[in-house]
């Protein structure tokens, strides 16, 4: 069996835990280490509790009930995030994620002892999360287990079936999962032959819970930059928000790639990526070209036609079909998904590859994070024509052209730049290889991105000044993803972890027009970035409420429209409720302003007798005022009082404070996202009728509600 031959890649690991291991007929191994049978007992112990006395719970979110399967396949990440390169975590982590698409079925728990955890590590390790894009649970215990950094394969966290050490090659670890796996396939009746099955987007891409509260900033990992100097735009990789931001010169958003996190071609407004990195601008094709690296992709943005195709993987099929069902079930994530054969992850194949040079007119070089492996592609046909491994051999190859790339940081004082504080900085002889793709002379200027401050820097080489760019038009980014409602008449089971409810407010009114005016009263302290723009305002009418009809100028193909309202509107022209009272409704009038420190939104609805609700939804881009005076410990003060606005309590808060406390930016700068949720339910009355008795009476109506957001 597999599993035998492989005995000799499992190791005793120290003195302290001596591994030994039993074959049975079901190729199921027994292992007699207490300390391991002791790590699963601790786990099993911490599962309703998300902190307690001796452990904490690093990044879930609302309990961990989730985690346990039972007969679930797990993979135990022992002692291994502490005191580790960043070359080191970076190859960890590719081989984790790797596996959890390889396998859907396996779930990943990382466990970390500590004899004391300062907030500086504490800090340290949601950065790695946020870098690292971890998606799998991590718990943390004061509690030491003799357990040397390894890897354990277990079922129902109890007996472990496999231990081997963490640096491991990867395919024997695939090997024996699925060996391991194969008599579960057997008793479902479930064939498996060496094939995998890629989940639908929203399950497979799962977005760290640690690092939430960054969904909340305007950026989330700004990872990497390019640049269209004869244009005058930039392209920004907003990493962990899925999404690629085009820019002038001067911060004006000007348009924005990337709707959603996954995997699918098509106009921006509806393409959906999954942490976007690298990329460069062809002139003569007016194209970008980039790295989509937790896709193992490259992907081509026609920024003529506006639309994103897939260049690698070559077999990826996404010529959709035009018939209405194919498409109404693509929206609602049922549309089938093209298995990916095993041969797809073969040593050729792009593996969460991140920087992106262009090398001759016809070539492209493709790197990975840590700048262990250079694939060569051939930029007209998208096949891998070279693969290199192992750093000095890249650097031997292709360093000039690497070194070339980083040269413009010798203009660019020491300290300006932040660095992870795990950071192996002595890679490849430079001090900021991992910048590689983060930063891009631009006219007088180089464009850095700050990934740590999640900020943008603008050096300018003629005054030595260097400053954060200031970013306006944030209407053009619509309405956020994350925290854009599901259509609830339509989508029933879809989670919805968005802003919680605001304000909710009854009025009782005879049927007819209404007028409804919000007023959302801002603290004294905050203040709006710019106006609110309507496409960062979601809408939605239900039950008897109905729109106002009313002319409006017919918007032109180079419009563009608002992400999260454009994919609303497809769904809702959807007739799936089955009457029409219920049906969605959205296209509300509506008109918004500022004033006094308040947002004042206006929309108006028509009703008939009996209940209806009004939903709104909006993006307020805030700061804190200049010219506030904050008492206490500067900056202290400053987290906190961001943290208190966005989030009312609980470990999401904890870690923002952390985060922003830690961050060497002024936070006054800082732009951040407020998720604006109000619901109006109306109860509408019968008709007045007139003196004849035989017609009824239209009334006007109007409503005000007054919100306050001070906290």
């Amino acid at each position: 069996m597999f599993l035998k031959e492989l005995i000799e890649g499992f190791l005793i690991m120290d003195a302290t835990l001596r591994v030994f291991f039993r074959f049975s007929t079901t190729t199921e191994l027994q292992c007699e280490s207490s300390p391991i049978n002791d790590i699963f007992s601790f786990i099993n112990s911490t599962l309703d509790e998300s902190e307690g006395p001796n452990h904490y719970w690093l990044n879930t979110s609302n309990g961990n009930k989730g985690i346990f399967e039972e007969d679930g396949m797990y993979l135990i990440l022992a002692n291994q995030f502490l005191e580790m390169t960043s070359s080191d975590s970076i190859d960890l982590v590719e081989n984790v994620k790797f596996l959890q698409q390889r396998f859907p079925h396996l779930h990943v728990i990382g466990f970390q002892c500590y004899s004391t955890l300062s907030v500086a590590e504490k800090s340290a390790m949601i950065q790695f999360i946020m870098r690292e894009y971890i998606s799998f649970p991590i718990l943390l215990s004061n509690k030491i287990f003799e357990v040397a950094g390894c890897c354990i394969i277990s079922k129902d966290l109890s007996n472990p079936l496999l231990v081997c050490e963490r640096d491991m090659d990867l395919s024997i670890l695939c090997k024996a999962i699925e060996e391991l796996h194969e008599p579960e396939n057997e008793k479902s009746g479930l064939s498996n032959k060496g094939k995998t099955t890629y989940l639908k987007q929203a399950e497979m891409i799962k977005e760290p819970n640690s690092c939430s509260f960054m969904h909340n900033f305007l950026l989330h990992y700004p990872g990497c930059i390019s640049a269209d100097e004869e244009g005058g735009r930039l392209f920004l990789s907003d990493s962990n928000h899925n999404r690629i931001v085009i820019l002038n010169s001067y911060g004006k958003i000007l348009d924005m790639i990337g709707s959603y996190p996954g995997f699918e071609d098509g106009e921006f407004e509806l393409v959906k990526l999954a942490r976007p990195a690298a990329s460069f601008y062809h002139s003569t094709q007016n194209c970008l070209y980039f790295v989509d690296s937790e896709n193992h992709a490259i992907r081509k943005a026609d920024l003529g036609k506006r639309v994103v195709e897939t260049l690698y993987p070559e077999n990826y099929s996404n010529k959709k079909s035009t018939q209405l069902w194919s498409w109404i079930m693509d929206k609602f994530g049922l549309g089938s998904i093209p298995d990916r054969e095993v041969e797809d992850f073969n040593p050729q194949s792009l593996m969460f590859p991140w920087h992106l040079i262009r090398y001759m007119d016809d070539r492209l070089l493709i790197l990975n994070r840590s700048l262990g492996t250079l694939w060569t592609m051939d930029l007209v046909s998208g096949k891998i024509i070279e693969v290199v491994r192992g750093l000095s051999r890249i650097m031997e190859n292709y360093g000039h052209l690497i070194m070339d790339r980083l040269s413009v940081l010798k203009q660019i004082p020491d300290g300006t730049l932040q660095q992870p504080s795990d950071a192996n900085i002595a890679t490849g002889g430079s001090p900021y290889m991992d910048l590689l793709s983060s930063l891009t002379p631009f006219k007088n200027c180089i464009i850095i991105c700050d990934s740590v401050g999640q900020v943008v820097l603008k050096y300018n080489k003629q005054s030595g000044v260097c400053s954060s760019s200031q970013f306006s038009n944030f209407g053009v980014l619509g309405l956020p993803y994350w925290f854009a409602p599901p259509p609830e008449k339509v989508i029933t089971t879809a989670e919805f972890r968005g802003a919680g409810i605001d304000h909710l407010q009854f009025f009782r009114l005879l049927p007819g027009e209404v007028g409804i005016q919000i007023n959302v009263d801002l603290p004294s302290d905050i203040e709006l970035v710019e106006s609110l723009h309507k496409d960062s305002i979601w809408r939605q009418a239900r039950g008897t409420a109905t729109e106002i009809s009313i002319v409006e100028v017919v918007a032109g193909p180079s419009e563009k429209v608002g992400s999260a309202q454009q994919w609303y509107d497809e769904l809702d022209s959807l007739a799936f409720s089955p009457q029409e009272s219920e049906m969605v409704e959205d296209n509300v009038r509506a008109q918004n302003y500022i004033g006094d420190n308040k947002v004042h939104i206006e929309c108006a609805v028509n009703t008939s007798p009996g209940t209806s609700e009004v939903i709104v939804y909006a993006a307020l881009y805030l700061r804190l005022r200049r010219n506030q005076d904050f008492e206490g410990n500067g900056k202290k003060h400053l987290a906190m009082r961001i943290a208190d606005f966005l989030y009312r309590r609980g470990k999401i808060k904890e870690n923002c404070i952390q985060f922003l406390i830690n961050s060497k930016r002024d936070l006054r700068e800082l732009i951040f996202v407020k998720p604006l949720h109000v619901r109006i339910k109306l109860d509408s009355l019968a008709h007045p009728k007139a003196e004849n008795s035989k017609s009824i009476i239209l009334t006007k109506s109007s409503v005000e509600v007054n919100v306050s957001l001070s906290s």
